[in-house]
C-alpha cells in the first residue's frame, strides 16, 4: 500500500477534514503500519475467532505485530481495558512497553495521555487502559478484568498452565474478547491444545525468521542462522513445534513424582546450587538456582527432591541479596523443618564474587570446579542417578501425573539438553547431584579400586580427570 497516494486522494482528504486531530493521527498511524506489514503481521479476517495464535521464528516481527494490533484495538474501542503479559516483569516493561518494537514506540505520542512505568500502565487519550502483568506472578491475574490482551512468548512462561488459566477468567469484558499470542513455539501442553483448537475459536499464523530478514541486524542474522539445519533451528527459525526431548540423555520417565498433598519427607541434608551468568545482559543465560533435599524413602535408597528452582537475570547486588534471602528459607513442617546446609556455587564469572560475599556474611558456601568435563559430560556423569529413579519432582496440584508449574522449566531444559536454548538449570543440577554423589548420598556404583589400574583409569576419564600418559614413559 502506498500511503502517500492514499492520503493524496480527494476522498481521503475530504474524510480527513471531517476528522478530529487525534483521529487523523490515528488513521495515519494505521495506514502507515498496513503499508509496511508483512502478510503474517496483518490481523486475520472474520469475527469468528477469539484467539490469534502467532507462531513465529526469532526476529519475525512478533512484538511489532502485537504492539501495533493491541494499540489499535485499544484506540478503536474507547474506555476499554487491555492486558499485556510476558514471562517476567522485566520482559513486560523492556520488551512489550518500552522496547524498540513495543507499545510506546508504535503508538503515536499524541494518543498517549500517561505512562506509569512502575505500574506498567499505559493510558490513551480516549480513556483506554493497557495494563502489564508478568506471567511469573499468576495470582495477580485474579481480580482485574479486561476486554482482551496480548500474551508474549507464551511458551517461555514458567507458570504456564496456572497463568494461562487465570487469564481466561480475567479476559471477560465486552461482547467479543480477543487475545493475541506471540511466541516461538515449544511442545508445551497449552501450545499443543491451542493448535488443536485452530478453526474453532483459534486462528493460527506462522512465519519464519526469513520472512523479516531484511529488517534484522547483520550480526543477529549470523547468530540465528548458524542453527540452520538443526532441531533447535527448526524451532527457533522456522517456528516448528518439535520434540526437543526425544532421544536425550535424561527423559521425563526417569523422574519420580512426590504426590501432591503429601508432606515433605524429613530432609537429612539440603543443598542450594547456583550457576551464575557470565554477564548481566538480558539476552545471555540467566543465573539459575536449584534447591535439593536429601531424604531416605521408606522402601528405597537415598534420594533427592527438587524443592525449589528459579532462573533470573540479576545484577550482582540483587543476586547477593537474593542468595542470602534464599538461604534463610525453611523447608518442611514442624520438627522436620530445616534450613539449607550448603550453598554450592560454580567458580566462574559472578560466581567468584558471590562466593566471597557470602563467606563474608558467614554463610556455608563452597566453590565448585567441574574440572575439564564439558556440560554434556557433567550430565552423563550424573545420568545414572536419574536412571536409577533417585530424583523426585513435586506433583502438580491441578493435574495428576504432571510436575508443578514452577519446575516445568527445569524439567523441559534438562530433558532437551543439548538442544535447549539455555543450560543454566543443567549446570546447577549436575553440580549439586555430583557433589551429593561424591559425598556418598547418591552413590549408585562404588568407584573402582585404585589397585585395578585399567578400570580406575577409565573411571578417572569418565569424571573429567586427565589420564594422558607421558609418551616417553611407554
Amino acid at each position: 500500500m502506498d500511503v502517500a497516494k492514499v492520503l493524496a486522494q480527494p476522498e481521503t482528504q475530504a474524510a480527513f477534514r471531517e476528522m478530529s486531530v487525534t483521529d487523523r493521527i490515528a488513521s495515519s498511524w494505521r495506514l502507515s503500519w498496513l503499508a509496511k506489514a508483512h502478510q503474517h503481521q496483518i490481523v486475520p479476517e472474520g469475527e469468528w475467532w477469539s484467539i490469534w495464535l502467532m507462531l513465529a521464528g526469532r526476529g519475525a516481527g512478533k512484538t511489532r505485530t502485537a504492539a501495533e494490533q493491541l494499540g489499535w484495538w485499544a484506540w478503536c474501542n474507547p474506555g476499554t481495558r487491555w492486558l499485556v503479559s510476558a514471562p517476567t516483569s522485566s520482559d513486560v516493561r523492556s520488551t512489550c512497553f518500552e522496547g524498540d518494537s513495543g507499545l510506546l514506540s508504535v503508538i503515536p505520542q499524541e494518543l498517549i495521555k500517561d505512562y506509569n512505568k512502575a505500574l506498567h500502565e499505559l493510558l490513551l487519550v480516549n480513556g483506554s487502559l493497557i495494563k502489564g502483568i508478568p506471567a511469573s506472578e499468576p495470582s495477580r491475574f485474579r481480580g482485574p478484568q479486561f476486554h482482551g490482551g496480548w500474551c508474549d512468548e507464551l511458551a517461555a512462561w514458567e507458570y504456564l498452565r496456572e497463568a494461562w488459566d487465570q487469564i481466561q477468567f480475567s479476559v471477560r469484558l465486552g461482547t467479543k474478547t480477543r487475545i493475541l499470542i506471540t511466541t516461538t513455539p515449544q511442545p508445551k501442553d497449552v501450545i499443543i491444545e491451542l493448535t488443536e483448537r485452530e478453526g474453532d475459536d483459534v486462528v493460527m499464523t506462522t512465519a519464519s525468521t526469513y520472512a523479516n530478514l531484511d529488517n534484522l541486524a547483520d550480526n543477529f542474522k549470523r547468530q540465528i542462522l548458524q542453527y540452520e539445519g538443526t532441531k533447535l533451528g527448526r524451532q527457533e527459525i522456522y517456528a516448528e513445534i518439535i520434540d526437543l526431548e526425544e532421544g536425550k540423555v535424561v527423559n521425563r520417565d526417569m523422574f519420580k513424582l512426590w504426590p501432591h498433598g503429601k508432606p515433605f519427607p524429613r530432609f537429612e541434608y539440603i543443598i542450594q546450587s547456583y550457576d551464575c551468568a557470565y554477564t548481566e545482559k538480558q539476552h545471555n543465560d540467566p543465573t539459575a538456582n536449584t534447591t535439593w533435599g536429601v531424604f531416605k524413602p521408606q522402601d528405597g535408597p537415598w534420594s533427592v527432591l527438587l524443592i525449589d528452582c528459579w532462573a533470573e537475570h540479576l545484577e550482582f547486588p540483587g543476586l547477593k541479596q537474593k542468595a542470602i534471602d534464599e538461604f534463610r528459607c525453611v523447608y518442611g513442617e514442624g520438627k522436620d523443618a530445616k534450613r539449607p546446609d550448603m550453598i554450592l556455587i560454580e567458580e566462574k564469572a559472578a560466581g567468584l564474587s558471590l562466593i566471597q560475599e557470602l563467606r563474608k556474611a558467614h554463610l556455608p558456601v563452597m566453590g565448585w570446579n567441574p574440572g575439564r568435563a564439558d556440560k554434556m559430560q557433567r550430565l552423563q556423569i550424573t545420568a545414572s542417578i536419574f536412571v536409577a529413579g533417585r530424583v523426585w519432582l513435586p506433583e502438580s496440584s491441578q493435574r495428576k501425573g504432571y510436575v508443578r508449574d514452577w519446575c516445568e522449566g527445569f524439567l523441559s531444559q534438562i530433558c532437551s539438553f543439548p538442544d535447549s536454548t539455555h543450560d543454566d538449570y543443567v549446570d546447577s543440577a549436575t553440580q549439586a547431584l555430583r557433589y551429593l554423589k561424591d559425598q556418598g548420598f547418591l552413590e549408585i556404583d562404588p568407584p573402582p579400586r585404585e589397585d585395578d589400574p585399567e578400570e580406575y583409569a577409565d573411571y578417572l576419564k569418565e569424571i573429567g580427570h586427565d589420564t594422558r600418559q607421558n609418551p616417553y614413559a611407554v
